[in-house]
């Protein structure tokens, strides 16, 4: 392979360029002298191009080198800055270390104390985040923010602030205050009012109780207790001296929360759907009808004794004294036979029988139906929970509580209705036995005697 150096290949592609641009007027020439002549200046145009071409090269490459210099230099200099900056931070790292260690061997056993302030601040933040007394005093919560996140050594002002947290903290729990604050409504809408504390366990404005959420705002339960307990918290913001009843709440307002959220009476009826109205509808007749039924008995009874007192003056406003005027004036024949006067007797008493047992069929037929119903309800309820399960699933309890809530409080209506009916129905059936026995014998003692005058 034959090398050549970069001025001889510059040369050659000067010749073949040369013999390239001269193609075209060579097949012109006209002599050899021209021809030649034409070759001469065709290689000195060559050469100059050649040599103009070979010294922008020569510039470039020298200018390359150059900046490849400089750059190196650049590169050298950012190094040396680079290894002066990395011995100076491991010094100073160093310096940092010993001024530590030097620190903690001053300090010794105060370090334990320190962490320990900074651990019981923490363990107080979390523990008194949702306070009432918290809610009261804010800014106790940015001092303890500050502490457990402080490094180094703690000023005994800072340990003597823990102190007077802890001991204020105490000190609340045991007094009941008024103190004005801002409260979160039920709509979300702030306003300003005055809020009575309890200790730490209960809070309550205007009758309303009060919870604290993460952030330490008071907000107004959505639902509050039920009964007595509003009341008592309005009585016991109304109270200047004694004592008052006061429902507390040790755990800062969720057993409140779940107190609220328990239905009322008419909920739990709503949650009994079409077969729990129906059970009680059945009930209320059942309670008009024995209601209407018991006070007919005792008016009817009382007529019945004070008759028993004027049996030779029957009166028609009770049955005793209907049976006795069956065979009283016109009708009082002494020649008619015993067993026309025996008749007519049990005619007599089977006519009042009827209203003394009024209404008792129906409560027979209300004691059986209640806890049909409420079966039918329970079997209703438990199709809704299998197909809350179907439809989504058993993860979430409260998907199946509609459906378990119906099956439950149906077979409470149905035996409600049916437990008190049945005894309501027994005490009707003995008072109207009682009536009809007394019917029975006045009326037998009436047969006897007639049968007594007939003889003699």
């Amino acid at each position: 392979m034959i090398s050549l150096s970069l001025r001889e290949r510059a040369g050659v592609r000067g010749v073949v360029a040369a013999f390239m641009l001269l193609a075209a007027p060579l097949a012109h020439a006209s002599g050899l002298d021209d021809l030649l002549k034409q070759v001469r200046e065709s290689a000195q145009a060559a050469a100059r191009q050649n040599a103009e071409r070979e010294q922008r090269f020569l510039d470039d490459r020298n200018q390359q080198a150059e900046l490849q210099k400089q750059a190196e230099g650049e590169a050298a200099a950012a190094q040396k800055r680079a290894d002066a900056a990395k011995a100076k931070f491991e010094a100073n790292q160093k310096a940092l270390a010993d001024i530590k260690a030097k620190i903690n061997a001053k300090t010794g056993e105060d370090a334990q104390v320190y962490a320990a302030a900074r651990q019981t601040a923490a363990d107080f933040r979390a523990a008194t985040i949702n306070s009432f007394v918290t809610a009261q005093l804010p800014d106790r919560i940015k001092f303890l923010d500050g502490l457990q996140h402080s490094e180094g050594v703690l000023g005994t002002d800072q340990l003597q602030q823990l102190w007077v947290v802890l001991q204020e903290d105490m000190t609340e729990t045991a007094h009941s205050v008024h103190f004005p604050a801002e409260i979160i409504n039920a709509d979300g809408a702030k306003e300003k009012a005055e809020v009575t504390r309890v200790g730490a366990f209960a809070a309550f404005s205007k009758g309303r109780y009060l919870s604290v959420q993460a952030d330490g705002a008071m907000v107004a339960l959505p639902r509050q207790p039920k009964g007595k307990f509003t009341s008592e918290a309005k009585d016991f913001e109304d109270a200047k001296e004694g004592a008052e009843p006061i429902l507390i709440d040790p755990t800062h307002g969720t057993l409140l929360a779940q107190e609220a959220e328990r239905p009322t009476l008419m909920e739990r009826i709503e949650q009994g759907g079409v077969v729990g109205y129906v059970i009680i509808v059945v009930g209320i007749a059942g309670a008009l009808a024995a209601a209407f039924q018991l006070f007919y008995l005792i008016a009817v009874g009382r007529r019945v004794y004070q008759q028993l007192d004027q049996l030779e003056q029957p009166s028609a406003d009770n049955p005793l004294g209907r049976v006795l005027g069956t065979f009283s004036g016109a009708l009082a024949k002494v020649e008619e036979d015993a067993e026309v006067v025996e008749l007519r007797l049990s005619e007599a008493v089977l006519r009042e029988v009827p209203k003394l047992e009024r209404f008792q069929s129906y409560l027979r037929l209300a004691v059986a139906a209640g806890p049909l119903l409420g079966l039918v309800g329970t079997v209703t309820g438990m199709i809704l929970t299998f197909q809350s399960i179907t439809e989504s699933g058993a993860g979430d309890p409260k998907l199946m509580a509609a459906g378990i809530s119906q099956a439950m409080v149906t077979t409470v209506l149905g035996l409600g209705i049916a437990i008190p009916l049945l005894f309501v129905n027994a005490l009707l059936s003995a008072r109207s036995r009682i009536i009809v026995q007394i019917l029975d014998e006045q009326s037998t003692g009436m047969l006897a005697r007639r049968l007594e005058a007939q003889r003699a």
